[in-house]
């Protein structure tokens, strides 16, 4: 189990330090910030959408480890998702990291590396903030999203 868990955290460091679709998308439909003022993590989310699918995703800002790390594998989960596979997955994903419930795992893929953050209260927000932007930006909610 030692060997697992030692895998998940360099890929949550290779993520962190090398954040994948990370960069401002010049030609996005739709962008969002987020911000966690409890550990200061600060992303805008950049998003294309066409006809219900989200064809390209990328982010820029800066957190923690955990916070990019989401963030990263977040924008390689949703590509060539439709909005409502989109929820599924923020569904699926919030249970994990809030309870350690692996509901619909077959669906979570390489996100299932962060299930240990809910042993971490505290870095669930780190964890989730992509993930509440982008719901927010797909469903058009009105101004920046906060964790708090």
């Amino acid at each position: 189990m030692s060997d697992l868990r030692e895998l998940y955290q360099e890929l949550i460091i290779d993520h962190g330090r090398h954040p994948r679709n990370f960069g401002e998308m010049k030609n996005a439909g739709i962008s969002k910030e987020g911000f966690n003022p409890l550990c200061g993590d600060r992303l805008t989310l950049f998003l294309n959408i066409e006809h219900g699918k989200i064809v390209d995703v990328s982010f820029q800002g800066s957190g923690c480890a955990i916070s990019m790390a989401s963030a990263s594998l977040m924008t390689e989960a949703l590509k060539g998702k439709t909005t409502a596979e989109a929820h599924i997955l923020f569904d699926a994903f919030h249970l994990l990291v809030t309870s350690g419930t692996e509901s619909n795992m077959h669906l979570l893929g390489k996100l299932a590396v962060l299930k240990g953050v809910c042993e971490y209260p505290s870095r669930v927000k780190c964890a989730t903030l992509a993930w509440h932007t982008a719901i927010a930006a797909i469903e058009h909610q009105p101004g920046n999203i906060s964790t708090e």
